[in-house]
C-alpha cells in the first residue's frame, strides 16, 4: 500500500520551477522527438508504428515526471 506522502507526490501539479528543469523537460521533449522523426522516416505506416509513437510519448512523460518530482536540489 502507498503511503500517504508517496500518494501526495506523485498526484501534486509539479511546476519546473527553476530554468534547469525547464531544460531538462525540454532536453526529454528533444530527444523523443528526434526518435519519432527518425522512426517516421524508416518504418512503414500500420498499427506497430503508431503503438511505437505512443510508448515514445509515454517514455517522455514518464521521464518528464521523473524531472518533475524529483527533490529540489
Amino acid at each position: 500500500m502507498a503511503d500517504r506522502a508517496d500518494l501526495e507526490n506523485r498526484f501534486a501539479y509539479h511546476p519546473a520551477t527553476t530554468p534547469q528543469r525547464q531544460d531538462l523537460h525540454g532536453a526529454v521533449r528533444d530527444a523523443c522527438r528526434f526518435l519519432a522523426e527518425t522512426l517516421n522516416s524508416y518504418v512503414p505506416e500500420g498499427r506497430e508504428k503508431a503503438l511505437a509513437f505512443t510508448k515514445i510519448e509515454e517514455a517522455m512523460f514518464w521521464a518528464n515526471a521523473a524531472v518533475a518530482r524529483q527533490g529540489e536540489s
